[in-house]
């Protein structure tokens, strides 16, 4: 009797725990994301609300609860069409609570599986990066592993930004070379 209440606890808890993989709305959202990237991002694209020099901004279908923008971004350089979805999810004047939101959020996120359908299953790791007051940003760069060609030149970012006097969060999945070109945006 005790070992078969032992085999349905073992069965019940590793069910709930497979079912438990996106315990958060951060990693449902980047789920939801990163399953469009091969499309562009054109599921969950909304309507235009901006335009810039050569990029265009549109709203997120996708968003993180309590996050104050959710954006997806068109650029056009030298005839490359680039991609990306941000959201910034906390702003402060206040180091020390943008310093614990980004260490909550990269909790979050790290160890993150990823499922696409027809790709087997990949998770975010990445390596945490101490925010410094004296350092105007702190990045983490995550990588989806195992990495495939279509998925590669896929990035997941977190970055800790000091701009005027307030520190920002902001989360971003988009193409590797997007690079310098997305940071003026």
């Amino acid at each position: 009797m005790k070992n078969s209440l032992a085999i349905l606890f073992l069965l019940f808890g590793f069910q709930s725990f497979s079912q438990g993989v996106f315990n958060n709305t951060t990693n449902s959202a980047i789920q939801k994301v990163i399953e469009d990237y091969p499309n562009k991002f054109d599921n969950i694209k909304g309507d235009q609300i901006a335009v810039k020099n050569e990029a265009i901004d549109y709203r997120s279908k996708i968003e993180i609860p309590g996050a104050s923008h959710n954006i997806i971004t068109h650029l056009t350089v030298a005839n490359n069409s680039l991609y990306s979805w941000k959201s910034q999810l906390f702003e402060s004047s206040s180091f020390e609570s943008a310093r614990d939101k980004f260490k909550e959020a990269f909790n979050n996120i790290k160890n993150t599986i990823v499922k696409i359908e027809g790709m087997p299953a990949f998770i975010l790791n990445g390596k945490f990066e101490q925010p410094s007051e004296s350092k105007k940003t702190t990045t983490v760069h995550f990588q989806l592993l195992p990495a495939n060609a279509d998925m590669q030149k896929l990035k997941v970012t977190l970055s800790m930004v000091q701009s005027a006097n307030e520190w920002k969060l902001i989360l971003a999945v988009s193409e590797q070379d997007l690079g310098s070109e997305l940071a003026a945006y």
